[in-house]
């Protein structure tokens, strides 16, 4: 990896002092700035402008109703079991026990799925906008500051690999959350020459399959 691109430098400042970088990137990232004063400004100007979003809020007095409706509903119950229960009961129990079974074991294997690229996408001020985590079939959008988007327009994002030719990756909610799904023509597109955008198109997403609004942010991909 070029470590010497500017948006690439940027990016990977900004998921450091954002705190998204994950554990073994971020090892990595600290050897980097031991030897480059330069990257370690570039971190301390995120931390600078991220600093805001550090400050406290004041704590707020709870009413007592809120309290005593809190206290209604822990405090216990009394059940009233029957002794004998009809054979359906057991079967109730048993399905429930093995649909809790099943969701252990689904959640085990989610969270085993990891990244292999993200990316900080920034607005034209350079403030990160949002962050982009691309895994095996799917990329996962995370927002940071995004501005509200008009009636009737759409955020879509794009990947541009290193020909420079847009590829659309589908429409993103309004607020920048969400979960794109990825055919195998879209996963061979993701890689660290990956540059990744959004762009505001009509509703539902460019007629043409090409971008025609502006592109609001833009980063490039980077391997964890």
């Amino acid at each position: 990896m070029n470590y010497r691109q500017p948006e690439l430098r940027r990016a990977l400042a900004a998921d450091y002092a954002i705190g998204l970088m994950p554990s073994t990137a971020r090892r990595r990232f600290e050897t980097l700035l031991l030897d480059d004063p330069t990257l370690r400004a570039e971190v301390a100007q995120w931390q600078e402008n991220l600093v805001g979003l550090t400050t406290s809020l004041e704590p707020q007095p709870v009413p007592g109703r809120v309290w005593q409706h809190i206290l209604a509903r822990i405090e216990p119950q009394r059940l009233h079991v029957p002794e004998k229960r009809p054979f359906w009961s057991w079967m109730r129990v048993t399905a429930v026990a093995c649909t809790l079974v099943v969701a252990v074991i689904v959640g085990v294997i989610y969270n085993r799925d990891t990244p292999a690229f993200n990316a900080t996408l920034v607005a034209s001020n350079q403030q990160p906008a949002l962050t982009v985590q691309a895994f095996d079939r799917y990329l996962n959008v995370e927002p940071v500051t995004v501005a509200s988007v008009e009636t009737g327009r759409s955020l879509e994002l794009w990947a541009i690999p290193v020909d420079g030719v847009p590829v659309s990756l589908g429409v993103i909610p309004d607020n920048g959350k969400g979960r794109v799904e990825l055919n195998e023509s879209q996963r061979k597109l993701l890689g660290t020459q990956t540059t990744m955008a959004i762009t505001l198109e009509p509703k539902g997403g460019s007629p043409s399959g090409k971008p025609t609004g502006p592109v609001l942010y833009k980063g490039q991909l980077a391997s964890l």
